[in-house]
């Protein structure tokens, strides 16, 4: 009896571009031959060693050799290291972008400033099945620090993948729109190929607290305030921005926003009906000193200690329409983001210096987490059951821990996949297998720079800003090639020269001399020239400093 012929199966493939081994950055690709969509097109906030860069996207090299390929990409909530580089990914792919309603108006707004007014956005609603090629994605409400929130169930050729997003079992949420666990439930009971989960918070035991208990928190703080409150938050935690009107009307106060994303996101929440206001209530921060100090409440970005916020403006002197007097109370609703606790602390400390009272997370329980924590991962893996687990959204310390706990739930360690970004996840109706992996990386912006700032770039700027600068200038004749004028020098950022006359006196010595005996050679390249004299300085300079700064010879004709 002849064999039957063995099927080659196109595989289904899951490729992470960010959000693996890092917070932030998050962008997921799921392809089946010639249909791709994406999920999320996140940002990451640069490290303190990324000199001068502003923010940190995925490198979507992949995505733009497969463009007649990509249907479209679906965002699961409005955060910034989930929509925060869409701008920048829409200029190089016009595809249309799927969100909820709240999400979308962020998106919309995100867009308007980069001028990108031809982009196709689709608002969907959890239950809806959109059709992408091959793909059935359907939404599934979730709880998070922002409303509407989903997660995504997707129908591929070898079975259903659930995505979770970032999540959090909330059972009283702010908005009433509870999580729709009897979907994830159901999901189970029909059969789940691969989970994809939030592992921000894995290494946290038990649950994360509602975020209906901050509000008491706040209620409690504004009874007892007697002057000024000023409140430091997530501008895209809209619950949280609710909490502090309520708690503001309670107690008899305005309310004023300060801070462009504040702004911004406070205004497209009030039109799309997503923060409820008492008539009334709102003021112009530039207004707030025609009211008596207990009757105010400011609400305002920097609660991640960022520079260029309006509570950092606040604490240094230079915010437009208000200052820090002693006697306000300033309130840090948020946790540092993991890289952000120095500069949170240093504004911490500004503040007090100031004569703020302050209150933070571990004074006060002014903030909860959006994410699960151990208990509710428990329970999403006991709901979905499924056939193999993939940790996303986290550090590799989240993504090992989020393995075992899988583990402890009794999943097969050969099940459970754990990547790198651009690690490409195959499957088969009967296999999943690591396949080759695809070009990911960061992407640096700087300004209206796109990827123009590289390592190289970087590790200039280190240099820089570690040792300084000295610039030769020197002067040769365009006839005879002799040295005219110079050798002078210019010291940036290395040492004070009225203060190091002998240092520098004998460094114009030492270049002066490496002309010379590069001329009598017959030297008269520049490049030779130049590449001369900076071995001979820095070698000069290292021996009396120990230091090594940039050189930069400027050699020029007259």
């Amino acid at each position: 009896m002849a064999e039957s012929p063995v099927i080659n199966e196109s595989p289904l493939k899951i490729i992470p571009l960010g959000g693996l081994n890092e917070i932030g950055k998050n962008m997921t690709v799921i392809q089946y031959e010639d249909d791709i969509f994406v999920i999320d097109s996140g940002l990451a906030f640069p490290e303190e060693e990324l000199l001068g860069i502003d923010v940190v996207i995925p490198d979507i090299t992949y995505l733009k050799k497969n463009l007649s390929k990509i249907r479209g990409i679906v965002i699961t909530h409005g955060h910034e290291d989930h929509i925060g580089a869409l701008p920048y990914v829409l200029k190089e792919i016009n595809v249309p972008v799927y969100g909820t309603r709240l999400t979308l108006g962020l998106v919309e707004n995100k867009l308007k400033e980069h001028k990108l007014n031809d982009i196709k956005l689709v608002t969907i609603v959890p239950g809806q099945i959109i059709k992408l090629g091959v793909f059935e994605v359907e939404p599934i409400r979730v709880c998070h620090s922002i409303a509407d929130a989903v997660a995504y169930a997707i129908k591929t050729p070898y079975g259903k993948i659930v995505h979770t997003g970032d999540f959090k079992i909330d059972f009283t949420p702010i908005d009433g729109q509870k999580m729709d666990l009897s979907r994830f439930a159901r999901l189970g009971d029909e059969g789940v190929l691969a989970l994809l989960a939030d592992s921000t918070n894995v290494v946290r035991e038990g649950y994360t607290m509602s975020e209906s208990t901050v509000g008491e928190t706040f209620e409690d703080i504004f009874k007892h305030a007697e002057a000024r409150i000023i409140v430091a938050s997530f501008a895209s935690n809209i619950h949280r921005l609710q909490q502090i009107i309520n708690a503001a009307y309670l107690n008899n106060r305005r309310v004023a926003f300060s801070g462009r994303s504040m702004v911004n996101v406070s205004n497209v929440a009030m039109e799309l009906g997503y923060l409820k206001l008492p008539e009334d209530i709102i003021v112009d921060v530039k207004d707030i000193d025609r009211y008596p100090e207990n009757e105010i409440v400011v609400i305002t970005t920097g609660s991640q200690g960022e520079p260029m916020s309006a509570l950092a403006r606040m604490a240094n002197s230079e915010h437009r329409s208000m200052e820090i007097v002693p006697g306000d109370l300033v309130i840090l609703s948020s946790s540092p983001i993991p890289g952000n606790e120095k500069s949170v602390s240093k504004i911490i400390n500004q503040l007090t210096k100031k004569g703020a009272k302050m209150i933070y997370e571990s004074l006060a329980d002014v903030h909860v987490s959006g994410h699960a924590k151990q208990e509710e991962l428990k329970l999403m893996h006991a709901l979905v059951r499924p056939k193999y687990f993939l940790p996303v959204h986290g550090e590799y310390v989240h993504l090992d821990r989020h393995k075992r706990l899988a583990q402890e739930m009794g999943m097969n360690s050969n099940n459970i996949f754990i990547l790198s970004n651009g690690g490409v996840l195959e499957f088969t109706s009967k296999t999943a297998k690591i396949g080759k992996s695809v070009p990911a990386g960061r992407v640096f912006i700087d300004g209206l720079g796109v990827g123009d700032v590289g390592n190289i770039v970087l590790r200039d700027r280190k240099h820089l800003s570690e040792d300084g600068l000295i610039i030769i200038v020197v002067a040769l004749s365009s006839t005879t090639g002799e040295l005219v004028n110079g050798p002078d020098l210019i010291s940036r950022g290395f040492v004070y020269v009225r203060e190091s006359e002998i240092l520098m006196d004998g460094a114009r010595k030492v270049v002066d001399a490496e002309i010379n005996k590069c001329l009598n050679k017959n030297i008269k390249d520049w490049a030779t020239l130049k590449s001369s004299v900076r071995d001979a300085l820095s070698q000069y300079i290292y021996q009396n400093t120990k230091r090594s700064p940039m050189i930069l010879p400027i050699f020029m004709e007259v």
